[in-house]
């Protein structure tokens, strides 16, 4: 007699903080037989799935080792082939590149239908936890996430035709991964923003240890390199940005200000 499959769900755990967890998600945790989590899973997270839960740690980290993207896919399928319920346990959003389209993909061809249960994505957190929006009335009218880590052997973006959509449609612009191409997205982005464009660069969004840099696009990589932030971060580009010094005249935030 075959085993049943059993269930996937894909889980975003938010930025970090725990107690940005949905109750949908802390639900999904403590009810999983096996948790696959990734690096950037805050700790206090896992707080939530059972003593006996088998949990395998599968980091992704851009710039780390980390476990190749089919030996994640096929712990999904195997676990659930036996009958598991199964948690893929996701730093952030797992529709926000967060891998979980190809593992959603990948698990529709071998007939399992997943469950899919949003977190709060670091993007949003990051520019929050300043006190500041990413759309404003007055300053932005929409907002892009984009990724600042090319595919390997991809292109990568068009950062100075990005700095123009920016510019020409007042949107702002929320760079995941960005770290390290810091010096081409800067190059790109001047070539279309004004050098005093407001820049937030947020590290470990909604954690005890985060640090942040306020600058502008013109200083970005000096003061970057001068703070000594690194990934995992958030970049946060234009106007919008003003309101973070806006709110760091608050004593809870000034405290934090880096």
């Amino acid at each position: 007699m075959n085993t049943p499959l059993g269930q996937v769900t894909l889980v975003g755990a938010g930025p970090g903080d725990p107690e940005l967890l949905t109750l949908k998600a802390a639900r999904a945790i403590q009810a999983a037989s096996v948790i696959l989590v990734d690096d950037l899973v805050g700790e206090g997270v896992l707080a939530h799935a059972r003593p006996e839960a088998r949990i395998t740690y599968v980091g992704k980290r851009g710039g780390c080792k980390s476990t190749p993207q089919a030996t994640i896919e096929q712990l999904m399928l195997d676990a659930a082939r036996a009958g598991e319920n199964v948690v893929r346990l996701k730093g952030g959003d797992p529709f926000i590149f967060g891998r979980g389209g190809e593992e959603v993909e990948s698990l529709r061809r071998a007939g399992i239908e997943p469950v899919v249960i949003n977190g709060i994505t670091s993007g949003l957190a990051a520019i929050t936890s300043l006190g500041a929006p990413l759309t404003h009335r007055e300053h932005a009218q929409g907002v892009v996430f984009v990724t600042g880590h090319p595919q390997k052997d991809g292109p990568g973006l068009d950062w100075v035709r990005l700095g123009e959509s920016a510019r020409d449609l007042r949107l702002t612009l929320v760079i995941y991964m960005g770290i390290s191409s810091a010096a081409r997205i800067q190059s790109g982005l001047l070539a279309a923003l004004p050098g005093d464009t407001p820049v937030a660069v947020i590290e470990r969004a909604t954690l005890k240890n985060q640090r942040q840099c306020l600058t502008s696009l013109r200083e970005l990589l000096s003061d970057l390199q001068q703070s000594g932030l690194g990934s995992p971060a958030i970049m946060v580009v234009g106007d919008v940005v003003t309101g973070v010094r806006e709110a760091l005249r608050a004593p809870a935030l000034a405290d934090q200000s880096a």
